[in-house]
């Protein structure tokens, strides 16, 4: 079954993107490290077998770090706007829109924060979502939240406009809330956000040949301080 994986993305601008990171990163080294996570994730998709590469985007990359690389590497993509006032609309819309585009096919989707999600990682994610056993997908993420999330229908993402995010609760949240709509869910391998100092430690040296770990490497005051 041809599927869709879909990247919820928000151009890295300086002052914009990883504010969490800062001290100890400047908000140019931020920046830079949310360009380059953005990059290893597009690449990942872009790798899946018989998968479409969407990105859902929102921001300006005229004024991004590493704007001209990502221009380049998001000419294979298929690039829709962001809607919605809440992150939980924005998701649900990214999947509808998507649907628009390629009527009848599951959708998967992934943040930019999770460049350690490989290309085998989100073929076996699909895999998973287009068994017959199941309707919907999930990928928990260490703090509570959630990486990636897959549905057979994705008119189904609905049921997650109202969830509240950033919490450490929203993973279970979101769940509950697809399972409560009647859909059978599976969870997909548990993964972490780079949203600290430690989290981005973590996330390069997991994925250590990427740019993201790369970009990390560049920032010495940014790894001692951490």
């Amino acid at each position: 079954m041809r599927a869709v994986v879909i990247v919820l993305a928000k151009a890295p601008e300086p002052g914009r993107v990883k504010t969490r990171l800062c001290p100890p990163a400047t908000p140019e080294e931020a920046a830079e490290l949310a360009a380059a996570a953005l990059l290893d994730t597009v690449d990942a998709v872009a790798g899946v077998p018989g998968a479409e590469p969407v990105v859902a985007l929102t921001g300006r990359l005229a004024g991004a770090a590493r704007s001209a690389e990502l221009m380049a590497a998001l000419r294979d993509c298929r690039v829709v706007p962001q809607r919605g006032d809440g992150l939980g609309e924005r998701i649900a819309a990214a999947h509808v829109d998507t649907a628009a585009l390629f009527p009848a096919r599951p959708t998967l989707l992934v943040g930019m924060d999770t460049p350690q999600a490989s290309t085998v990682l989100l073929a076996a994610c699909l895999d998973r979502l287009c068994s017959a056993s199941t309707d919907g997908v999930l990928g928990p993420a260490t703090d509570g939240g959630w990486w990636a999330m897959g549905l057979r229908d994705p008119r189904s993402a609905r049921l997650i406009a109202g969830v509240p995010t950033s919490r450490d609760d929203t993973g279970e949240r979101t769940l509950r809330a697809l399972r409560d709509g009647g859909l059978r869910v599976d969870l997909l391998p548990e993964l972490t956000d780079v949203d600290t100092a430690a989290d981005a430690l973590a996330v390069a040296d997991a994925a250590p040949a990427g740019r993201f770990a790369a970009a990390l490497a560049r920032c010495p005051a940014f790894v001692a301080a951490s």
